[in-house]
């Protein structure tokens, strides 16, 4: 399995395990959203196009667009509004432009209402169009502009030449005299076309003719982020925020979770593993005061870190693996066969799990069991008890709490024979009598060959 296939795996069940929390935090979220969105009121967006004929470069357009949101522009544009309490420093960051295909300027005006947000596009463009003019006017080449001047008004002479000598000629149809005033004809035409192209040429001409493309269109919705879109972000970001608290606290807790470290912890070896069955509050501890009501309420006190135990099955496997576990401890004492088995205090999965061997065992060995406070651990001296067997559950108790009930069993004379983890499941139903009676016979069977395997 790849990591990115175990962090689903973990995310998935935090869900699971924490949904109660994580629904609490999602509402909360939304709420904070809400109230967000109540100080911020809603705001709408209208845009106008602005159209620059002619031939652009980009950098030209470029500064086109910063001259549109120039604050020249845009406090004439709020000298022309005059909104009261909308001052003009205030104008500048509801204006913003940009460049489009076609040499086209799109000028964007936010407001609180769509009215206003419809009036400030146009006006800016306006604004805009009259001041890029100007710009292009008072830019033009004086000396360029006066041989154009020049240029056409020879041009007027010679067509008013043409005209004359057209009227002088022979005014007979003669082809000769057709064919003469066919060509001057060409020739004044040929000239009108030269100067129209020449004007349609000149880039300050072109430049200097920017249009409008029609009034903004007033704004349907509001601008982003609206309040359903706060809302939606509020109850995301707080549900993320719970799953990365969740893994965070995770990565930083302390407490042992895998059979490997508890083992190592406490110095001795693993025996085995035992189920202890539940209902649907199977990893809930008990407890009383308002804050736990509170804790089993949101269900922060399900644990949700601890590795998915692997159930027996049924209760046939079950008990065959209490009879491994008291078969191993057989083999490895002395007769009398007598143990100490310590449950840390609070651990109700485990003590529920030593009476279950107790049971197992049936007297051989003979299990005496003794609760053992993690803070100050003391455990009985030692009497006719060959050994301590630790029960304990996963994911409850750190390295620490653990070495000092190691510590507590070899200061009463104890050694530690075994370690057994005891681990919560969700109880299954009852067989019908039949399968059970059919499966009975071969529990028994393998429970007495097994003596010191594996499970």
């Amino acid at each position: 399995m790849n990591d990115d296939t175990i962090r689903l795996a973990t995310v998935g069940r935090i869900v699971r395990r924490r949904w109660r929390l994580l629904t609490v935090l999602t509402v909360v979220g939304a709420l904070v959203g809400y109230g967000v969105s109540l100080v911020f009121p809603p705001r709408y967006t209208a845009t106008a196009s602005v159209l620059l004929p002619g031939a652009w470069e980009e950098r030209e357009l470029l500064t086109q667009q910063e001259i549109a949101t120039s604050s020249v522009v845009v406090d004439r544009a709020a000298d022309a509004l005059h909104w009261t309490g909308v001052g003009k420093d205030e104008l500048r960051d509801e204006v913003d432009a940009k460049t489009a295909d076609g040499n086209i300027i799109k000028i964007s005006g936010t407001a609180d209402t769509p009215e206003r947000a419809q009036r400030l596009a146009d006006q800016v463009a306006q604004q805009f169009v009259t001041f890029a003019s100007r710009i292009a006017d008072n830019n033009a080449d004086p000396e360029a502009a006066a041989q154009r001047e020049a240029l056409q008004q020879t041009v007027v002479k010679t067509g008013r030449r043409i005209t004359e000598l057209a009227d002088a000629t022979d005014p007979g149809q003669t082809v000769e005299s057709v064919q003469a005033r066919t060509e001057l004809e060409k020739l004044r035409t040929t000239l009108q076309e030269a100067i129209s192209k020449l004007d349609q040429s000149d880039p300050a001409a072109n430049k200097a003719n920017m249009v409008v493309m029609g009034p903004a269109a007033r704004p349907a919705g509001e601008a982003p982020p609206t309040r359903i879109q706060m809302v939606v972000a509020g109850a995301l970001l707080f549900f993320l925020l719970g799953v990365v608290g969740h893994l965070a606290a995770a990565r930083m807790s302390r407490r042992l979770r895998t059979r490997t470290e508890i083992a190592a912890a406490l110095g001795s070896e693993l025996l085995g593993s035992v189920d202890v069955p539940g209902g649907r509050s199977a990893h809930r501890p008990r407890g009383g005061g308002p804050r736990a009501r509170v804790r089993r309420l949101l269900g922060v006190d399900v644990r949700w870190d601890v590795p998915v135990a692997q159930p027996s099955g049924d209760e046939a496997g079950r008990q065959l693996r209490y009879r491994r576990v008291c078969a191993r401890l057989r083999d490895r004492l002395p007769a009398p066969r007598r143990l100490l088995v310590v449950v840390p205090d609070g651990d109700e999965t485990a003590l529920l799990a030593a009476g279950q061997l107790a049971a197992g065992a049936e007297g051989d060995p003979v299990l005496r069991t003794v609760g053992v406070p993690v803070d100050r651990p003391l455990v009985p001296d030692q009497g006719t008890e060959s050994g301590v067997l630790v029960v304990l559950s996963p994911g409850n108790w750190t390295a620490a709490e653990l070495t000092g009930i190691a510590e507590a069993c070899a200061d009463a004379g104890h050694e530690i024979v075994g370690v057994v983890i005891a681990d919560m499941v969700r109880a299954l139903p009852a067989r019908s009598a039949d399968r059970a009676r059919t499966a009975a016979t071969p529990v028994l069977a393998v429970g007495h060959d097994v003596k010191g395997s594996s499970g």
